[in-house]
């Protein structure tokens, strides 16, 4: 278990007792530590069942706390997670319950990095949401590229394994824009503020990470509508292709047409046939069927349809 007291930056301490404290906390403890330890926190709440396996992220209001789960998208191998922990929190801290890491990892990272100007409880949430969505503007650049590329290529003509390659962004995208939403209504739980746990004053730094998520489920919104398009147009060049190559097929037939009846009339082997007994029969018989492909390829080209 990791306790840490939120001063100009986050400050590692010991503590024995977690009760009548002079400041405000951050916890970080596994749920076995909790069972322990649940009676040293005045939360006045069972919440085991944020723990559980298939709920997104949540934020739920009781009485005297706030508890609720993270479930934090793995942003390099979507849609698995990079962890799940829950969390319960009032007016003197925060507590987590993580057996996989993440939380304590987030933590590190605002402590070695955050100097806090105003250090309270409400700063630090502030710090640990924008930590979870740190490097997604990256990242939905990097989407928005490759779907630029694969529009290219749809517009070469080269629309093998498009589709799958588009499904995949599609639902990865997806998974993205549910998680906006999911701590999007945390952040709007924590405005709300109805326990009164939080500063006035300091309840803009929710406003603040949730305009920032806002901007961020609007422009996957919108890469979620252009792989729809981009869809669509592929399947549109995929139809265009075949359709082109039956008509190529179309012509093709066309031209070998009357030759075939000529094969055929020629082939019934009739008795009085007269150009059978001629000499100049088979070679008259073999300019009239190149004259025939000659004047059909010529009419098919000036129809543009070769």
């Amino acid at each position: 278990m990791r306790c840490y007291k939120i001063s100009e930056k986050l400050e590692h301490i010991e503590l024995k007792t977690y009760k009548n404290l002079d400041f405000q906390y951050v916890i970080v403890m596994t749920s076995d530590e909790w069972k322990d330890r649940s009676t040293d926190f005045d939360m006045g709440i069972e919440w085991d069942i944020y723990s559980r396996s298939g709920s997104g992220t949540r934020a739920e209001v009781n009485y005297d706390s706030i508890t609720g789960k993270f479930s934090i998208l793995d942003r390099q191998n979507m849609p698995e997670k990079a962890g799940e922990f829950s969390f319960s929190l009032d007016e003197k801290g925060i507590i987590f319950v993580d057996d996989q890491g993440l939380a304590g990892e987030i933590i590190d990272r605002i402590s070695s990095s955050k100097k806090l100007f105003n250090p309270c409880l409400e700063r630090f949430l502030y710090d640990f949401l924008e930590q979870i969505i740190y490097n997604d503007a990256d990242l939905l650049a990097s989407y928005d590229r490759t779907l630029d590329e694969i529009e290219k290529k749809i517009f070469a003509g080269h629309t093998d394994n498009v589709l799958k390659k588009i499904a995949d962004m599609r639902n990865q995208l997806r998974d993205l824009k549910i998680h906006y939403l999911e701590l999007m209504d945390v952040c709007q739980e924590f405005e709300e503020n109805e326990n009164e746990f939080f500063m006035a004053s300091n309840e803009r730094y929710f406003h603040l990470v949730n305009q920032r998520i806002q901007r961020l489920y609007e422009r996957v919104t919108s890469l979620v509508e252009f792989t729809i398009q981009l869809r669509e147009f592929c399947q549109s060049k995929t139809d265009e292709k075949q359709n082109s190559n039956l008509a190529y097929l179309t012509v093709i037939s066309s031209i070998f047409m009357p030759l075939t009846l000529i094969v055929g009339w020629y082939g019934m082997n009739f008795k009085y046939m007269p150009e059978l007994d001629e000499k100049w029969a088979y070679p008259v018989t073999g300019i009239i069927c190149i004259l025939i492909v000659v004047v059909c390829i010529t009419f098919f080209k000036k129809k543009k349809l070769l």
